[in-house]
């Protein structure tokens, strides 16, 4: 039986009187208390706590989303259609917020960023274990981006299993294949550890997708990639025009060379069919 009764008031106010043993069950289940204490800032400059609050919370999303992406290309694997385009949807959501979370540190002066800079070292967001498992969700994969982690064993495991599965991209076009559409031999049985290249007969397959009826699940799909393409693509040119803004063209930290770096990575396609095949319906 439910207990129905009030809990009770704290006198003369609407607040419930509630005390627990210890932690609340809130800071149990959501270990706020944990995430709170991990800006550790080296510096007294106050834009440093900005940078590190809006880093982890970066981190953060990219987890949520590496969670769908798996979640979607494991429901492909199994032909379940609804429940992969639920946890599309889910990532979109959640992609849209990893893109304006960057705005703490989107216009952040080299006054301002140099002002705890020197704090982090050899530091460096390409080092993102995290963001390496979302980009091999993708399929841009490379074995040498994954020398950050060889020392730490966990996270180089991680890396190494998504380098070696297919896809978040190879399963949907084996599902494709599975619902009778020409996605050719070599594609389906091409060396998944490597960057997935684009090919004029996946574009021929996107074309007679959306060439087709607009009720058609597929579209549905293949539009939920384009979203998801299009929201990789504004987060790799915001992240590109905020590190320009806070540093120009200086030599990045960590071993990378800064913004010529984040060019070089966002010119690199996504679902690059998808998008070739609309000049051709």
């Amino acid at each position: 039986m439910t207990d129905t009764t009030s809990p009770p008031r704290d006198p003369g106010t609407d607040d419930p009187l509630v005390t627990f043993r210890g932690k609340t069950p809130y800071d149990d289940y959501v270990h706020a208390s944990v995430l709170s204490s991990l800006q550790r800032p080296l510096t007294d400059d106050p834009h440093e706590m900005v940078f590190l609050v809006t880093t982890q919370v970066m981190e953060l999303w990219f987890t949520l989303v590496v969670h769908e992406w798996q979640a979607a290309r494991d429901a492909l694997v199994k032909d379940d259609h609804e429940r992969a385009m639920s946890a599309l949807r889910r990532s979109i959501s959640a992609h849209h917020a990893l893109n304006d979370s960057l705005r703490p540190i989107a216009r952040m002066t080299p006054a301002q960023f140099n002002g705890f800079r020197a704090a982090f070292g050899a530091a460096s967001g390409f080092q993102s274990a995290k963001y390496r498992q979302l980009e091999f969700l993708l399929g841009d994969k490379s074995r040498s981006l994954m020398n950050p982690q060889r020392a730490d064993p966990a996270a180089y495991a991680e890396l190494e299993d998504l380098l070696n599965q297919p896809s978040l991209y190879d399963e949907t076009l084996r599902y494709l294949q599975r619902r009778g559409l020409p996605v050719p031999e070599h594609v389906l049985d091409r060396d998944v550890t490597a960057a997935y290249e684009a090919d004029p007969e996946v574009v021929e397959v996107w074309r007679q997708i959306y060439a087709g009826p607009q009720n058609d699940p597929l579209l549905d799909l293949g539009e939920a990639l384009t979203d998801i393409a299009e929201l990789v693509l504004r987060w790799r040119d915001d992240h590109l025009l905020a590190t320009r803004r806070a540093m120009g063209a200086k030599v990045g930290s960590g071993g990378s060379s800064g913004v010529a770096w984040l060019e070089k990575r966002a010119a690199r396609p996504v679902f690059p069919e998808i998008w070739t095949a609309r000049g051709h319906v």
